[in-house]
Formats: structure tokens, sequence, C-alpha cells
């Protein structure tokens, strides 16, 4: 049972939602100290991969071996497992979070190295892969609150990225604008900070940025891709731009040698991450994320929040843990302000209704039919967020996806809800009280209790028990206050 608003929004808005045990964990701590544990995950030892087919966690379906490293819909389902049962759920929120912000498709991925190794440059397990790769979304995992700058520029040379946004098109002769363009407009600074001479001079810093095979490229399970710097292919004359480049002021990449030629895109992207732009454009995406789309910040708590990220060299931990000990980050007002992107929907209502059981396989197709895939943002802009996730089939997709979890988790749900068995009302408020979700309106609550009311005379039988419980939870997971986060 709930009852701690306070705590049960820190654990949706820093993670997924929490089962009644995790909440119980954090039972008899100060709401600073639950934010303090959440936030500096690195201290807590967690694999939740070592329990990937076990009984107690949400099971996974497999078309023959599961092979999470080289099959995209297992990478997936790896995904989902990891979101419900990590003991580090802000790594995984952030994580997704860069997932969003630097938006790959695997589509395009494997349709140029093939399904295998398209998985792998997606999702792949460093442990599990050839050369130790590391997939994409296991860089965005690694330095989910790290260096800022950093990250860039690793995503700058991660092989995903270069084949997503066609760098290992771009040489000297020929220079590729997608990657300069997309690493201003939508990885950091933002419209109206460039210009199209910027963008230009941006794609020729990239130039010679590219991928190689390692090993017998006929053997995907033993060959893998890795970033390579071509370094005949690099443009070595001066590049200029329209902003500062250097912190005396300086707009001018100096000329270099081919062999230099990796300094012009450390410079820029050491530019690109001091620009008062990317800081401003960071703090209000990452308040949307962790307080309110529904509402516009004070301007002041942007500023704030910008300043902390340029004053401690780039660090989204910094960010975080000043936005957390905010009070606008704790005000009721923000609980429930944000709109359920689909993923959080599923996680938080399998972590809330229970799993054993179940496969998170379920969640596959309806994902896809709510607007979310996992490894498949529709295009460089990522998902269309807030309200924009929510249309008559969305919508629809959401309610047959609780239709199909209460089914599934149905005699689970009825034996919990027997110690409330003597009228359908106590099984009514016993439901309420399992689920978080936004205030509900006297008609939507009135419905409810029409509903548990509804049907034969009461008994109290398990046949009952069992129908009216996952009947109730579905309602309440499919009602529009549940779409709230």
């Amino acid at each position: 049972m709930r009852g701690n608003p306070q705590l049960e929004h820190v654990v949706r808005r820093m993670g997924f939602g929490a089962t009644a045990q995790e909440l119980s964990y954090f039972d008899d701590a100060p709401i600073q100290s639950v934010v303090n544990i959440l936030l500096d995950y690195e201290r807590v030892i967690d694999d939740p991969d070592a329990h990937i087919g076990d009984s107690a966690y949400v099971g996974v379906t497999t078309r023959g071996q599961f092979s999470p490293n080289t099959v995209i819909n297992d990478a997936r389902q790896r995904e989902l497992f990891r979101m419900i049962h990590s003991l580090r759920p802000l790594q995984e929120k952030m994580a997704l979070f860069w997932h969003n912000h630097f938006a790959t498709a695997y589509s395009k991925v494997a349709g140029t190295v093939g399904g295998e190794h398209g998985t792998r440059l997606m999702a792949g397990k460093p442990s599990e892969s050839p050369g130790g790769q590391r997939g994409q979304y296991q860089l965005f995992r690694d330095m989910a609150t790290g260096n800022f700058r950093d990250l860039l520029a690793e995503v700058a040379r991660d092989p995903a990225m270069v084949i997503w946004l066609d760098s290992r098109l771009n040489t000297r002769t020929r220079p590729q604008e997608n990657f300069g363009r997309e690493i201003m407009e939508l990885f950091t600074m933002g419209v109206g900070n460039y210009t199209e001479a910027d963008v230009v001079a941006a794609a020729r810093v990239f130039t010679g940025f590219n991928i190689r095979v390692v090993g017998d490229r006929r053997s995907a399970a033993t060959s893998y891709y890795e970033f390579i710097f071509n370094e005949g292919n690099h443009d070595t004359n001066a590049k200029e731009f329209t902003f500062p480049i250097y912190p005396d002021g300086g707009r001018t990449i100096p000329a270099r040698p081919a062999s230099q030629g990796l300094q012009d895109a450390a410079d820029f992207i050491n530019a690109l991450a001091r620009h008062p732009a990317t800081a401003n454009r960071l703090a209000r995406k990452l308040f949307n994320y962790f307080v309110s789309e529904l509402y516009e910040p004070d301007p002041e708590w942007i500023s704030q929040l910008a300043t902390v990220y340029l004053q401690n060299n780039f660090s989204i931990k910094a960010m975080l843990r000043h936005l957390f000990a905010q009070p606008y980050f704790l005000d009721p007002a923000a609980a429930f302000s944000r709109y359920a992107w689909p993923i959080e929907y599923v996680v938080r209502a399998i972590k809330e209704t229970g799993y054993t059981g179940l496969s998170v396989d379920a969640a596959m197709t309806p994902l896809v039919n709510m607007g979310q895939q996992l490894f498949e943002p529709p295009d460089v802009n990522g998902w269309a967020l807030g309200a924009e996730w929510f249309s008559t089939a969305s919508m629809l997709a959401r309610m047959n996806f609780a239709a199909t979890l209460m089914s599934n988790q149905k005699f689970n749900l009825g034996r919990e809800a027997q110690p409330y068995r003597q009228s359908p009302e106590r099984i009514l408020d016993y439901m309420l009280n399992r689920f978080e979700f936004a205030p509900m309106s006297g008609d939507v609550y009135q419905a409810l209790r029409d509903y548990a009311r509804g049907g034969s005379a009461w008994t109290g039988a398990d046949a009952q028990v069992n129908n009216k419980a996952a009947g109730i939870a579905r309602l309440i997971v499919a009602s529009g206050e549940y779409q709230f986060n």
C-alpha cells in the first residue's frame, strides 16, 4: 500500500515508479536522503542482467536463444527488464533521456552493417561483444550523469552515430553536413544560434570521421566496427565561425596538418559545450524531464541551472543535484505535471501491478502502437514529447496494454486483494491505494465505484475477487489520470 506522495513523486521522477517493496526500503528515510541515494547511484552495486530468466523477476520471450547483443527485439526486452529491476533507476532514466536527445535509429544502422552488427552498435554489452564493443545505449548508460562535453565527444565518434548522420561520407572534397548541422541544432545550442556558414564550417571540422570493420567481415560473430579518423579525408584549412570557438573570443579554428585534425573536433566540441545557449537548452530540457512540461519555469530557475552547468565543468550530475534540491522539484504542483512517455507508462504499470508470469515481450507491439519503440526514434529530432504522445490510436494502445497486463496478472491481483473481499467497495479502495495517478475527478471515481458495484450479487467468491480486482486495475491504469508522470 502507498501513502507517501512525496516519496512516490521522487521515485517516479528519478526513475520509473516503484513496487510497494521498493517503497518500503525508503520508508523512514528523509526525502533528501532518498534523493541522494538515487542520484549517487555509482555507490550501488547492481547487475540486473544477472536476473534475466529468474522466475522472481519479469520474464523475457526467446525465439531460440535469448541474444540481446545480436537480436534487436531481445535488446529491447533487455532494456525494459533493466528499467523495471535496476537498483540504479536514475541511470536508466538518463540513458533514455540521452537516447531521445541523440536520437539514432537501428533501422538505418542495420541497413548499413546488417542486423547483428546493428544490434551491437545500438545496444551491445562490451563483456558480450567482440573487441569489447560498446553499443550507443550503453554509452548513454555509462555517461548518464557525467560530463556533457565528454559525452558529446564520444557521440561524435560513436560508430552508430557515424552511420546515422553520415559522417562516414564526409570528406574534404565533398563535405557532408548532417552531423555538423545536428550537433549545433539538436545536440547543443539550438536553432537561432548558428548560421548556414557555420554548418558548412562544422562539416569541414568532422571530415575524415569514419568507421572500419575489425576482423573477418564475413563473420558478424567475431568482427566488430570501430571509429577511425582518415587523415587523408580531413580538410586541413582554417574554419571560421560566427560564434566564439576559444575562451579569448577567437572564432577561427586554425589550419592544421591532417595528423592533428582530431584537434579541430575537440576545439569545436569544447566551444559548443561552453556556449551559454547549450547550457540554457540543457537546463530547460532537464527541467521538462524531471519537473514539469505543463507550466513555464521561472526564467531564474533555468538561469541558475545553466550557471551550475557552466561553473562545474559541464557536469550533468551537478545540474541534477541542484535541480533536485530546489523547492520546485518537490512542490506538490509538480506532481503528475509531465505526460508519461510510453516507456515510462509501461514500466511503471508493470512495477505497480506486478509481473509474476509476465514477459516484457508483451509490451513490444503495444509500445510501437503507443508511438515509442526503443532504438527506433522517428527521425533526428527524437520523439515528439508532451501532449504529442496522445492520439486516439495511441491512447487506445495504452488502454489495450492495460487490459493485457491485468489479464495476465488477474490471479496475482485477486490473491493480493483477498483481505478486502468483504465488499467490492473495499477492493476498489485497495486498488486506488495500490496505484499512483493524478487527482481523480468525482465523475471518474463514481464511474469506478459503479463498476465495482456492478454485476451479480456480491459473495466474495474467488472468481468474483479475481475479476473485480483485475477489472478495477485495468480501468485505473487505462484512465486519463494515469497517463501523467
